[in-house]
């Protein structure tokens, strides 16, 4: 027999959409340029608050949205690749979809944090270059439209294609991203993830702090005083 349980908590699923359609975004106005700068800077914040939530989210969230549940040690991969995994390595995102997890984590913040920094000594500057040195600047602007634009087009579409494959397998993966359950067997004994208006109320919480700082930091950024060119 088979029983629902929740996995994914709603905070953890729109956590998923919403950074994935900023993604697409911040490529879509990267590439276009011009006026659309503006929106690719502002998205930009928004994933940098996104991704701060998850970080706190990792700890205090569902059960399996903890980084420890579902962090790949040697031994979780070994076994996944071995196809000897247990339920716990595969009920939540499975060892080789968590290295995907904190990849995709790494390298956006990477991405969004030299953002900040960007300047094309023409059209834009990040609002943090009149806060770091010229050497940080250089690296920034290098990194961000070169490997760092890189890493997120390559992480991305080894993303999709890794989950195209499961679905195609059988393994039901973009369900449950929408939904939040999976159907589980009923001896399994694996503990749902907490879903209650409290858990949600916490994660508003979290964001909104998460976006209090972003905010604070663009702001001090912006406020630095300009440099002279004399």
């Amino acid at each position: 027999m088979m029983k629902s349980t929740r996995i994914w908590d709603l905070p953890t699923r729109l956590f998923h959409w919403l950074l994935a359609a900023a993604i697409f975004a911040l490529i879509a106005t990267g590439m276009t340029g011009g006026d659309a700068i503006v929106w690719h800077f502002r998205l930009g914040y928004a994933v940098l608050a996104m991704l701060l939530f998850r970080l706190v989210w990792g700890v205090a969230g569902g059960h399996w949205s903890r980084f420890a549940v579902f962090f790949p040690t040697p031994a979780r991969v070994l076994r996944y690749l071995r196809r000897q995994a247990t339920p716990a390595d595969v009920t939540g995102h499975n060892p080789l979809g968590a290295l995907a997890v904190f990849a995709i984590i790494a390298i956006m913040l990477a991405q969004v944090v030299s953002g900040l920094m960007v300047d094309d000594e023409i059209f834009y500057q990040g609002p943090l270059t009149g806060r770091v040195p010229s050497d940080w600047i250089a690296f920034a602007t290098s990194w961000h439209s070169g490997w760092g634009k890189k890493l997120t087009l390559g992480i991305i579409v080894l993303h999709v294609c890794a989950v195209s494959f499961h679905s195609l397998t059988g393994h039901k993966l973009i369900g449950p991203m929408f939904t939040g359950d999976k159907q589980l067997p009923e001896d399994a004994a694996l503990p749902a993830s907490r879903d209650g208006a409290k858990q949600r109320l916490l994660a508003l919480a979290v964001f909104a702090v998460a976006a209090l700082l972003v905010w604070a930091l663009v702001a001090w950024g912006q406020a630095a005083p300009a440099i002279s060119s004399y």
